[in-house]
């Protein structure tokens, strides 16, 4: 029966993280390029190269006159979920995530524009269909996969402008897409726990509920089934005080998201009564992306060290109140006496605003080498009540390091490593979850 309470309890908070896309800072990565990554994921104040269109644009234009560079990149995300509860334990296969870039960048006169694409997400987390966590007593619960993978990504557009030799400003447009993969369990216990409407409420009784699954996923790595598109905006400036002392800051908008969605979806209902496959359509409700608000200052003592500071604000709480989904069935014979109906679910998440305290130094070895080292320190947004095994976003820090290196008069690579230490956690159930995490980054630049 412990089990079986668990197992229920377990799968039910997974909704409450099916919308973290990554789990390093909240749902951001702690740095966009490797030469930002290297460096604590600093980015306000200097130029960062093409990767400053996920970082602040205005510093494109601390580009060289007649710059016209294509840019591809790689990321790799490595956490290590682990998940206790009593004598019971349980870690995720998910342990292996690969996010690609592509940008194309010019520089005419005081302008610098471009386009980029960028794969933002990419994690999720596969308890697979053993797990004595989520196993539990075979008659109440499925004993199929538990997993969740959720993507974002970007297409951006953008723009710099040099008002002065010592000031610029710049400014993105951004295609915003977002997928989801859910298969998970709930019990009736569990499910009577959540905030549900819709006309299937009435024949789905919590009372004589053994449980319910929710299942979507197309089985691609590439892009999830639930998936939703929208946009949003970016906006920032830097200004050279003096030789020592650069300054900058940005606004990155939430996004404006359509629900995510997927006609391919099915829900199984498992009572007293018996089993029953529904097939119809999910909607996410109210995926979005959070605002973020962020400054920044470089410091060049001599012509071969910089030493940069950043902090970020991240907008959690107005995103990720609740999860809520939208099960539609189709009206066809197959699904019996749930042909046409709805079933509403929402959990409270109530996450925290973030703050992202970062540093960065660069070393110019040589002419061709630069080293880089850094670290960002950050609070949790997730609230310990509400904190789940599939998407444990608990971490705070970490440390970077990373180098540049110039290969040809027209070619330069970067490379980034950094190291999240582990973090534990006891949630509202009373599992304690630990997670930790090592990441990667290459960049490869080549003017045209």
């Amino acid at each position: 029966m412990l089990r079986k309470t668990l197992s229920g309890a377990v799968i039910a908070l997974s909704l409450t993280g099916a919308s973290t896309a990554l789990a390093t800072n909240g749902m951001n990565l702690e740095g966009y390029g490797a030469k930002s990554h290297a460096m604590g994921g600093t980015g306000m104040a200097y130029d960062t190269g093409n990767s400053a269109v996920m970082n602040n644009p205005a510093t494109l234009g601390m580009m060289k006159e007649g710059t016209e560079e294509i840019g591809i990149g790689i990321r790799g995300l490595h956490p290590e979920v682990q998940s206790d509860y009593g004598a019971m334990s349980d870690h995720s296969s998910a342990t292996a995530f690969y996010m690609p870039s592509l940008s194309y960048i010019r520089k005419d006169g005081d302008i610098t524009w471009g386009a980029a694409l960028l794969s933002q997400g990419g994690m999720g987390t596969d308890y697979g269909n053993d797990s004595p966590l989520f196993q539990g007593d075979q008659t109440a619960l499925s004993g199929k996969d538990i997993r969740s993978e959720v993507g974002v990504g970007r297409l951006m557009f953008p723009i710099s402008y040099n008002l002065t030799d010592n000031t610029t400003i710049g400014a993105s447009a951004d295609f915003v897409w977002a997928s989801m993969d859910l298969q998970m369990d709930m019990d009736g216990m569990h499910f009577g726990m959540m905030e549900t409407g819709g006309s299937m409420l009435s024949t789905v009784n919590p009372s004589t509920l053994k449980y319910i699954r929710y299942d979507f996923s197309n089985g691609t790595p590439f892009i999830g089934s639930a998936v939703g598109y929208g946009t949003g905006f970016k906006l920032g400036f830097t200004h050279k005080v003096s030789r020592l002392l650069t300054i900058g800051g940005t606004y990155h908008s939430q996004t404006m998201m359509s629900d995510l969605e997927s006609s391919n979806a099915k829900l199984t209902v498992v009572n007293t009564a018996g089993t029953q496959d529904v097939s119809g359509k999910i909607k996410v409700n109210d995926f979005e992306w959070p605002a973020t608000f962020a400054a920044g200052l470089a410091l060049r003592p001599t012509d071969k060290l910089m030493v940069a500071a950043d902090v970020k604000f991240v907008d959690w709480s107005t995103v990720m109140d609740k999860f809520s989904t939208s099960f539609i069935a189709d009206n066809t014979a197959d699904n019996g006496d749930y042909a046409g109906e709805t079933l509403d679910m929402s959990m409270k998440q109530d996450w925290k605003d973030q703050t992202v305290y970062s540093v960065g130094v660069e070393y110019k070895a040589t002419d061709r080498l630069a080293l880089r080292g850094g670290a960002s320190f950050s609070t949790n947004p997730v609230p310990d009540e509400y904190l789940h095994p599939l998407f444990p976003a608990i971490i705070k820090n970490h440390y970077t390091c990373g180098f540049g290196y110039r290969l040809t008069d027209d070619a330069r690579m970067g490379m980034a490593y950094s190291w999240a230490p582990k973090v534990t956690e006891t949630n509202g159930e009373g599992m304690v979850i630990s997670h930790s995490q090592s990441n990667w980054s290459l960049n490869f630049v080549h003017n045209l």
